[in-house]
């Protein structure tokens, strides 16, 4: 039976585990056919994506330009100062302009209610790059690089460690709900994720604010602790936070001499991770980055050149 296409690629809560299934496989076929042939094949010839960037990323827009490349098509940068989102022109208005010029919208945003207008009033395609509710791209990204790592994820575990109530925590949550991971989250007061996201996930979540809660994990997660439009907050958050780094003690801590270490970088080294573990036999890191590539070229390869999910 085929699995329903969808439209956008907004919030992880809006796919189905077949949905979310379907993706993780078009992107392992997509990794491996550029490593065994040399080359995609063209899927996107003639396509054009918009990269709408209100916070800007490293990661985001590098994989993003690529990976339209590796697939035959092109796209381009549009900085805040050029479009002034939300500010110099509404969303409604940019989406139904890009529209006529474009067959996909990435958005990097503050917002997220700005990925949504962008969505509801557009005519094409549009992928959230990031939104201060969810980080899909690097969810997708996360499970797919567990998925390689880790073989089959039914009853394994994944401890995300930090602030549990930010986007990628949240969306962590939502993939692992898709693909029967657990999930354990370990923050102080303050930092949690609601009831209702914990609910949504459809995952078996734990929370606690006691780093004994890494004890028999497989993987180790963690993100910075200040993020972008989050600056006046720095000082109160490293004070709270501090206890919670992620280093040589907290990987001991797990009990299993296999555990890994994955970040969805950048990392601020010294605060929520040390050198010696981002640096270290356990981390993933660069893989972890290095598959944001092939898991949005599965998201590109779907809504832009309508390659069927199996």
């Amino acid at each position: 039976m085929a699995i329903p296409a969808f439209n956008h690629f907004l919030d992880l809560a809006e796919l189905s585990s077949d949905q979310f299934w379907g993706l993780l496989r078009l992107a392992k076929r997509l990794k491996d056919e550029r490593r065994e042939k040399g080359a995609n094949e063209p899927i996107l010839a003639g396509k054009s994506l918009a990269l709408l960037f209100q916070k800007p990323s490293l990661r985001t827009r590098v994989s993003f330009e690529m990976g339209m490349q590796h697939l035959g098509g092109y796209a381009f940068y549009l900085s805040p100062a050029e479009v002034g989102l939300g500010s110099r022109e509404s969303a409604a208005d940019v989406a139904r302009v890009l529209s006529g010029y474009v067959d996909g919208i990435m958005a990097r945003v503050f917002a997220h209610q700005d990925v949504t207008d962008l969505a509801a009033w557009g005519s094409v395609p549009v992928i959230n790059g990031l939104s201060d509710f969810s980080h899909p791209c690097q969810a997708l990204t996360d499970i797919f690089t567990a998925w390689e790592v880790l073989g089959d994820l039914e009853d394994r575990t994944i401890a995300y460690v930090g602030d549990g109530a930010n986007n990628v925590a949240t969306s962590l949550m939502m993939a692992a709900g898709k693909v029967g991971l657990n999930v354990r989250i370990v923050s102080p007061a303050g930092y949690m994720p609601t009831a209702a996201v914990v609910e949504a996930s459809g995952a078996e979540v734990s929370v606690t604010d006691d780093l004994d809660g890494v004890q028999g994990v497989d993987i180790l997660y963690t993100d910075v602790w200040t993020s972008m439009g989050q600056e006046a907050e720095r000082e109160e958050r490293l004070a709270v936070l501090s206890p919670y780094q992620i280093n040589q003690s907290v990987l001991e801590r797990t009990g299993n001499a296999r555990a890994l270490v994955m970040h969805c970088l950048p990392a601020h080294r010294g605060e929520e991770i040390t050198d010696d573990v981002a640096d270290g036999s356990a981390s993933i890191l660069f893989p972890q980055a290095h598959n944001r590539l092939h898991a949005q070229k599965a998201i590109l390869a779907h809504l832009l050149g309508g390659v069927p999910l199996i």
